[in-house]
């Protein structure tokens, strides 16, 4: 038998549970705020590296235990390198580099990622949200770029926020820090839904199920296309999108896809 874990082994930052096709992975640092200490991020990284090659993964929602979603980076460990030799510059630079990495594993991770926000989301925790292909929070959720009201603007959660809204909504965020409602996140491109608290869960695995139910290779296909093609000039794009679209003509499940909804009847997908 077992033995139960000891009062002091530390709880995982991160947490995994997986239900037919769907994996949910719960930020587990309720007591900081989920903020996105060294061994989250690491854990993240390296879960959205697990799932990018786990064939039994088709969706993923991305939630949070406790009142907050994640109040973005540990700021106690940034201090904590202020009095080293280089200021912490070096230690700075490594936990930026190590955050962006983690962002950009959920843009290329070929699952469709949902985030799923209960609460606050600031800062990194904000650009955490943005960098979800899709992101649903309850009503009472509140989010904010905040670096400028403590001297440090937030240069890298801008990167993702000024992909999901426009400049100007962007700038009014970053230049007041100010928390704004789900409401307005909805509103300006942020979040695609506010539900209520009770609603929350329900709607992102209905979300979650519904993307399942497709063929995972159309949707992996279609979801590196679309952060391909965005940044690109229109006729590049264009030309890159046409290709995708040819490459994914030949594939078995757009043959099986088109032949079903001929027969008006359910596509069997293989994912091929």
């Amino acid at each position: 038998m077992t033995s139960p874990p000891s009062a002091s082994t530390p709880a995982p930052a991160l947490l995994r549970t997986d239900h037919e096709g769907i994996t949910t992975l719960t930020l587990n640092r309720a007591s900081a705020r989920n903020s996105l200490s060294e061994a989250l991020l690491d854990a993240l990284t390296t879960a959205f590296e697990n799932i990018a090659e786990d064939e039994s993964v088709r969706v993923v929602i991305l939630a949070a235990n406790g009142p907050t979603f994640s109040a973005g980076h540990d700021l106690k460990e940034l201090q904590a390198h202020r009095g080293d030799a280089d200021k912490g510059r070096a230690y700075y630079t490594d936990i930026m580099n190590r955050c962006a990495t983690m962002m950009q594993k959920i843009v290329s991770c070929p699952k469709p990622v949902i985030a799923q926000i209960q609460g606050i989301a600031t800062a990194a925790g904000c650009q955490l949200v943005a960098s979800c292909d899709l992101a649903i929070a309850a009503d009472t959720a509140k989010f904010a770029t905040p670096g400028v009201n403590i001297g440090l603007f937030c240069s890298t959660p801008m990167v993702a926020l000024t992909r999901n809204v426009s400049r100007k909504h962007a700038m009014e965020m970053l230049l007041l820090g100010d928390m704004i409602s789900a409401q307005k996140a909805c509103d300006i491109g942020l979040i695609n839904k506010a539900v209520t608290h009770d609603q929350l869960e329900t709607a992102s695995q209905e979300m979650a199920q519904m993307i399942a139910s497709k063929s995972s290779l159309t949707l992996a296909m279609g979801k590196e296309a679309f952060y391909t093609q965005i940044d690109m000039e229109l006729a590049d794009a264009y030309h890159h999108a046409s290709d995708v679209m040819v490459h994914n003509m030949l594939t078995h499940d757009s043959e099986e896809g088109i032949e079903a909804f001929l027969a008006k009847r359910t596509p069997l997908w293989k994912d091929r």
